[in-house]
């Protein structure tokens, strides 16, 4: 019997503001769709942020037995500068500034942000579509929200009619924004825009001379807007109804409020059941930010090479860092914090690799049922993995008192409490066995994680000579790597 059917799982539905019980629509399966990145620069660890929280969900709907179809998209086209109507397409922009295609830039930061997401152990999606390869659908989508009255053309571009829309459905309704209000704090047109009206949004834009990425469509030569995608990916791939959708808590409005109207436009049907959204990442008390120089990238953290922390930290503290906090609240990523989840880490490990050699006894002083109940409530309570970590400490506590001889666990208890550990440390969380013998010194760290990740780059690049090479001359220094399904870790001989 799958463990789903003994589990009762609540969300926090943004969209209701509470904690609902999680019914899927269909019994067995759960339908998630998250927003990727917009593959211009190197993915940064607020996207990562995000992206782990839902691979910790993935993981624990998979470890309940559910049958689970993650799609997770690749904007690799219309994703306008500050995620307006106006401006240059980010992509189109970095190709221009140098001086290749955009479908370089494309590949480039896919790779990098692939090779990240490996590095930290994430699960791969069900699917992983991309804007541009679901151009046709984007296109019948708005040819529909146009005959159901709810979008216009002006000059080759098409724009969703927000007030007709809120004539008869609720604009807002995700974001609890009223559209009047919206109205009072927007400025009036100057006269050169084509919308009707400024809370308007495009679903197709009219392709300037010098706009390279552009497709034919009824309207003009141009590109979808940026919001058009994820409604036409979601839904072709989860229904017109599905359960989840997630994403950053930046995005909810507009992007997810906009795809909630495009839906209805076009379907007469709210899309999703649960609305999910992870919280803000801040680095040293202060919102991460690129013009403020407020920012470190995945594999600075991991290499060592950066301004703000004292030394490299492997994939899997970041992971432990991550899991500490709520997925809904601010997470600060500071130096001391890293420091402190390195040491909880690697005493959960110490514990759990303590367990092979435990002695049994006929008698059990930890209630192991009662406890491995209370880490799936933990779970269960809209993924509450700080309450699951403390739980898991719990049982190291046990496990160093049955050591010293000052607790005990019968055969049956010890081998439920092993395969708890196992199931909620790695399979959940998604954390990797290392201890920190194992890693070497704080450097040497570092180093290999850095040489691990070009070694993945190579791979992806199809340079099988290199590739082997960082291999075989890290097997020489008594570097083993050890490439499995979920990444490549390593050892020390």
């Amino acid at each position: 019997m799958p463990l789903y059917q003994d589990q009762t799982i609540q969300i926090y539905n943004t969209l209701s503001g509470q904690k609902e019980v999680f019914k899927p629509i269909e019994d067995g399966y759960v339908g998630m769709y998250v927003c990727g990145p917009t593959v211009y620069s190197n993915v940064h660890l607020g996207n990562v942020r995000t992206f782990m929280s839902f691979d910790m969900v993935f993981r624990y709907f998979k470890h309940l037995g559910y049958k689970v179809r993650y799609v997770r998209n690749i904007t690799d086209a219309g994703h306008l500068e500050n995620d307006a109507d106006a401006g240059e397409d980010k992509i189109t922009k970095k190709a221009r500034l140098e001086q290749i295609e955009p479908m370089e830039v494309v590949q480039r930061y896919t790779v990098d942000f692939h090779n990240i997401l490996n590095t930290l152990n994430f699960l791969p999606p069900s699917i992983e579509p991309t804007a541009t390869g679901h151009i046709i659908e984007q296109i019948e989508l708005i040819k529909t929200i146009i005959d159901n009255g709810f979008a216009y053309e002006v000059n080759g571009s098409v724009y969703f009619d927000v007030h007709k829309f809120n004539e008869t459905n609720n604009y807002g309704i995700l974001s609890k924004r009223k559209l009047e209000d919206l109205i009072h704090n927007t400025r009036a047109l100057d006269g050169q825009s084509d919308k009707k009206n400024p809370q308007d949004f495009a679903l197709w834009k009219r392709a300037e001379p010098q706009h390279i990425m552009r497709w034919p469509s009824p309207w003009s030569d141009g590109f979808p807007g940026w919001h058009l995608e994820c409604t036409a990916m979601s839904t072709k791939y989860l229904g017109d109804n599905f359960d989840i959708h997630g994403g950053g808590m930046d995005l909810k409005f507009p992007h997810h409020e906009c795809e909630i109207a495009q839906s209805e436009a076009a379907k007469g049907l709210s899309p999703v059941n649960y609305w999910m959204h992870a919280n803000m990442l801040h680095l040293n008390g202060q919102r991460m930010s690129k013009s403020t120089g407020n920012t470190v990238n995945p594999d600075e953290l991991l290499s060592g090479n950066n301004d703000f922390f004292s030394k490299a930290y492997i994939p899997s503290v970041i992971r432990f860092f991550n899991a500490q906090s709520s997925y809904r609240s601010i997470l600060d990523l500071t130096d001391d914090g890293l420091a402190a989840s390195e040491k909880g880490f690697f005493r959960l490990m110490d514990a759990i690799n303590a367990l092979d050699h435990l002695e049994t006894n006929n008698t059990s002083t930890f209630d192991v049922t009662k406890w491995r109940q209370k880490c799936y409530d933990a779970m269960n309570d809209d993924f509450n993995s700080p309450i699951l970590i403390a739980h898991l400490f719990e049982a190291a506590k046990q496990i160093n008192q049955i050591k010293d001889g000052n607790a005990s666990l019968t055969s049956e208890d010890l081998t439920l409490l092993k395969n708890t550990m196992y199931d909620f440390t790695f399979d959940v969380l998604g954390l990797v066995n290392v201890s920190k013998t194992d890693t070497g010194t704080d450097k040497l760290s570092g180093a290999v994680e850095l040489l691990i990740q070009l070694r993945q780059e190579a791979r992806a690049n199809k340079d099988f000579a290199l590739s082997d090479k960082i291999r075989d001359e890290l097997a020489e220094k008594g570097i083993q790597l050890n490439d499995g399904k979920d990444g490549t870790t390593f050892t020390t001989n």
